[in-house]
């Protein structure tokens, strides 16, 4: 069903929406997905360093350490 709306159909569905909704909102909207996007970009990095600072901080300690921490 979806396959068959093409470039024209499209078209129409962002002008519908435009009317709807006006300009403000749209661009309002558009910044919000934006902000949102970069938000779980830096959580996803903050957390990949995370766990490669953990990972380097278990190589780091003598077994024996280990053994008198746990």
């Amino acid at each position: 069903m979806l396959n068959n709306i093409g470039l024209p159909g499209l078209l129409l569905i962002a002008v519908v929406v435009l009317v709807l909704f006006g300009r403000g909102k749209i661009s309002s909207l558009m910044g919000e997905v934006g902000k949102g996007i970069t938000a779980f970009k830096k959580g996803v990095k903050d957390s990949t360093e995370e766990v490669e600072n953990s990972a380097d901080d278990t190589r780091s300690i003598p077994a024996e350490e280990k053994k008198d921490k746990v």
